[in-house]
């Protein structure tokens, strides 16, 4: 069949790096702040690194394995890593050329990055009193030699790789580690000037190479070179294990000493420093990174805070109330909620609307019990407070708390044994399936019976994260899906057989068959000579049954716009197989996570919300759960949004049948108005918020 022929996909893992590409293009978009320029060169940083833990990791086990495994595109394992190492290094030094030039922009702003050499002497004897204080009593050189085989250095953490020799007796070179004691001090220090003077900073690596030599007393220090190793993190969890904690608890400790699979090392290192490296951690000359300035960009991350620059940040945008609370006016949430579902769209509107659902469950005196599904928490989450807080007041209290999330293994662990221990009955995941579905149940004892109120959303319980990603949330009190929200704790808390159920579509059980259906649908309509058209908003495309259906659809005649922000293995504007597909993908001060869907269906317009992307791992091997939109308004509302972001001509970008990708502004009509998704959507929450209490007022 021609929609399956791998010469109609791209490669998974090309693709991504063309998204991080788009990430890291933002660094030199003039509109953004300078801050904000240098805040993505750390973001496409950090992107990498998880990249290279994950992704390279198992394509290098792939190789080793010998498994003949040909991926979506038709490509072996050898040809994704020798295309990944290609891209990636062309990105990497993209990366210190867009961080050359801010690093320019922010000396224009008083913000200096200086070597020690560039010191004054009065700055140089307040470095001496700052290195023998604060930074010698915490470092430990490690010889390697024959007595002192090369150390186990941790993932990611910076390390200096010394050259010395004795000054008297043997003059043979030797090799040691400096291992760099940050996050204990800050990588970035401050240097004192004088009150009228720009602003000074060095970096916690450079001071320790500077005095190398107070760690090998009686020898020449020969090169002092900042290095970084990046090991596989991927957990390996026996699915046939008895105790899942134990288990994860178990490869948690596996991951801090995983192979390594990328060297970054300062340009300036000799081939010398190179080959005893590369030698020691076996790897190859394409697994090595040399790095024409500082290594590991996240550390701009809290450098980008600095107080007194605001006006090279972002404007302050605040997550504003609820409107459609603020308009029903309701004595309480619960009322409201009975009255007519609550739509809310983070972070442009606040995630409180959340947390008030579930501290106001916590401690009304008519709520029975609270179900929830946790996948990312933040680590002071007053979700987490107010669950703990409803199991002591009495209440029925069940939480699944996945703790397979990746990278959030530790703290979800952490955060589960606090619910237990406050009375909770925690669930931790379901053997051989990640739980990433966003919901939670809340059963209230009301003058007219049991009442089910229900929240379901596209994003995490995760107050942090809600400022800066996209999402959408629902609050109902619709009677099927609580019937739906109640079948749907049994089955993961117990024994319980799939139900019937009323509204929502659950994976891996039916929400593949919903997707082909509703995709089936506009397919016969085109074929009608009906009105077709498709939209779908998701973080990532990469499944190829659902993308056959799309091709199927395209060639059919429905109308297809994807709003893809990461991966996107479709190739649109193919001749006769997805002519009528366009793919854009927006980039911008927030990070689009929503999962948005509407189909025409002959003027019905099926709209829906989902915690999915479609992805084989979403639709296979995890939990997730997609849910009908059936209230008018908010039918409106999503229509909307999707029409907004489509339209996008300042942030978005446009997908070109090879994988490349044009900036949508860059073709802009002069006399054409600029359409600003986000910020659109910011401006209309405050002004919604404003009309509000001007009515108010009156």
């Amino acid at each position: 069949m021609k929609y399956t022929e791998p010469e109609n996909y791209l490669n998974r893992e090309c693709t991504w790096i063309k998204f991080n590409e788009r990430v890291l293009r933002e660094a030199i978009v003039p509109s953004n702040p300078l801050l904000e320029q240098l805040n993505f060169v750390a973001i496409a940083a950090s992107n990498l690194d998880e990249f290279f833990m994950i992704r390279v990791a198992g394509v290098k086990h792939l190789i080793e394995s010998g498994v003949k495994h040909i991926d979506i595109a038709g490509m072996t394992p050898q040809e994704q890593f020798e295309a990944i190492q290609s891209m990636v290094h062309t990105l990497v030094d993209q990366q210190y050329e867009y961080y050359s030039v801010i690093q320019d922009k922010l000396q224009q702003e008083g913000l200096h990055f200086v070597s020690v050499d560039e010191l004054n002497e009065e700055q140089r004897i307040w470095l001496d009193s700052y290195f023998e204080r604060e930074i010698y009593p915490v470092v430990t050189p490690m010889a390697v030699d024959s007595s002192h085989p090369f150390p186990f250095l941790a993932s990611l953490n910076l390390n200096l790789a010394v050259l010395l020799r004795k000054k008297q007796g043997d003059t043979s070179v030797k090799t040691a580690i400096l291992p760099v004691p940050s996050p204990i001090i800050p990588r970035i220090i401050k240097v004192p000037v004088a009150a009228s003077d720009a602003k000074q900073f060095l970096f916690l690596e450079d001071i320790l190479g500077a005095y190398a030599n107070r760690f090998f007393l009686g020898c020449d220090i020969l090169e002092a070179v900042p290095f970084r190793i990046t090991r596989d993190a991927d957990l390996d969890i026996d699915d046939e294990a008895e105790d899942l904690l134990v288990e994860v608890e178990k490869s948690l400790k596996k991951r801090r000493k995983g192979a390594a699979v990328r060297l970054e090392l300062a340009q300036s290192a000799s081939r010398m420093v190179r080959e005893f490296l590369r030698g020691e951690l076996q790897l190859e000359d394409k697994d090595l990174y040399m790095i024409p300035g500082p290594l590991d960009c996240k550390v701009f991350f809290s450098f980008t805070g600095i107080e007194g620059y605001d006006h090279l940040r972002y404007p302050a945008a605040s997550p504003q109330p609820s409107y459609e609370l603020e308009e029903l006016g309701a004595p309480d949430m619960w009322t409201a909620i009975a009255k007519q579902d609550i739509m809310v769209h983070h972070p442009y509107e606040t995630f409180d609307t959340v947390e008030n659902f579930i501290k106001l469950a916590a401690t009304d005196p008519d709520v029975l019990a609270i179900k929830q599904t946790l996948y990312r928490v933040s680590s002071r989450s007053p979700i987490i407070a107010a669950l703990a807080e409803a199991a002591e007041n009495g209440k029925q209290v069940t939480v699944l708390m996945e703790v397979k999330a990746r990278f959030d293994e530790e703290n979800n662990i952490f955060m589960a044994r606090k619910l237990e221990k406050a009375g909770c009955h925690v669930i931790y995941g379901i053997m051989g399936l990640k739980t990433h579905s966003k919901i939670t149940l809340v059963v209230r004892r009301e003058e007219e019976g049991i009442r089910r109120y229900v929240h379901l959303a596209t994003g995490n319980y995760n107050g942090k994260t809600a400022r800066i990603y996209t999402d959408v949330g629902i609050l109902t009190a619709n009677t099927l899906i609580g019937v739906d929200a109640s079948a749907f704790f049994n089955l993961l808390s117990g024994y319980s057989d799939p139900p019937q159920w009323n509204k929502l579509a659950v994976a891996p059980l039916n929400l593949r068959e919903r997707i082909y259906e509703k995709i089936e649908q506009e397919t016969a309509w085109a074929k009608k000579g009906k009105k077709a058209f498709i939209v779908a908003k998701m973080n990532s495309l990469l499944d190829k049954e659902v993308i056959a259906k799309l091709y199927e659809a395209s060639a059919a005649g429905v109308k297809i716009h994807l709003i893809v922000r990461g991966i996107c293995v479709l190739r649109p504007g193919l001749p006769g197989i997805s002519e009528n597909i366009e793919v854009h993908s927006v980039v911008g001060r927030f990070l689009e996570h929503s999962r948005l869907f509407y189909f025409y269906n002959n003027g019905e317009e099926d709209v829906f919300i989902s915690s999915a992307d479609w992805m084989p791992r979403n639709l296979n091997e995890r939990v997730e759960l997609m849910i009908p939109v059936e209230y008018g308004p908010h039918k409106e509302r999503i229509k909307g949004i999707l029409s907004l972001y489509f339209n996008d001509n300042v942030k978005a970008y446009a997908m070109n049948s090879d994988g490349t990708y044009r900036y949508i502004a860059d073709e802009r009509p002069t006399d054409a108005a600029p359409i600003h998704a986000q910020m659109m959507l910011q401006h209309e929450a405050e002004e919604k918020h404003k009309k509000h209490k001007k009515s108010k007022r009156r």
